[in-house]
């Protein structure tokens, strides 16, 4: 797994402004990949950061980049809570919900839609995603908003500068880890 990957897809992960980023990896063989995660896991986990393989595609892998102290956090939100509970997540251990979403994103035909809360995105608009089927949307960016679409702009923007920022960086010659905000 390249490195410029991880970057352009979870900088603003890396930079402590969002608990997760989701996206896929290309995958000759699941061994090599494996051995690559656990790899910059090495570099990443003492900075409070975590790559967790989710899904294993014929040639690709999709994978979740994740603080899981801020995780924890996002999900005592009352909001977040009523949304796990209502799809009986183990609401009581972040870690065994994590455990829950990949089992789910591997048995069902569809992507569930409270992984938005395993993003960082507003538990109000996860819970519009759910409620409108993901239509009627007041804005689309990273996700789609269905609360404060103003603040969500600025969400949006903030985080294509830090990838921006983050790119800049890593080609001068600043390691992944260097780049990697400690919690």
């Amino acid at each position: 797994m390249s490195e410029d990957l991880v970057i352009s897809q979870c900088s603003p992960t890396m930079a402590g402004l969002k608990t997760g980023n989701l996206f896929t990896c290309p995958m000759e063989d699941k061994k090599t990949l494996n051995e690559s995660i656990r790899r910059m896991n090495m570099k990443l986990v003492p900075r409070g950061v975590r790559l967790l393989p989710v899904k294993y595609l014929e040639k690709r892998v999709l994978i979740y980049m994740y603080r899981p102290d801020r995780l924890r956090a996002d999900l005592k939100d009352s909001q977040a809570l009523s949304i796990l509970s209502e799809k009986a997540y183990p609401i009581d251990n972040a870690d065994k919900c994590v455990a829950e979403l990949v089992r789910r994103v591997n048995s069902q035909e569809t992507f569930p839609h409270e992984i938005g809360l395993f993003l960082g995105y507003p538990p109000e608009d996860v819970s519009g995603f759910i409620e409108h089927n993901a239509k009627n949307c007041k804005c689309a960016g990273c996700w789609k908003v269905y609360g404060n679409a103003q603040e969500a702009q600025k969400t949006f923007a903030k985080y294509k500068k830090c990838t921006d920022v983050y790119f800049m960086q890593y080609a001068k010659g600043k390691s992944i880890e260097r780049l990697t905000v400690a919690d």
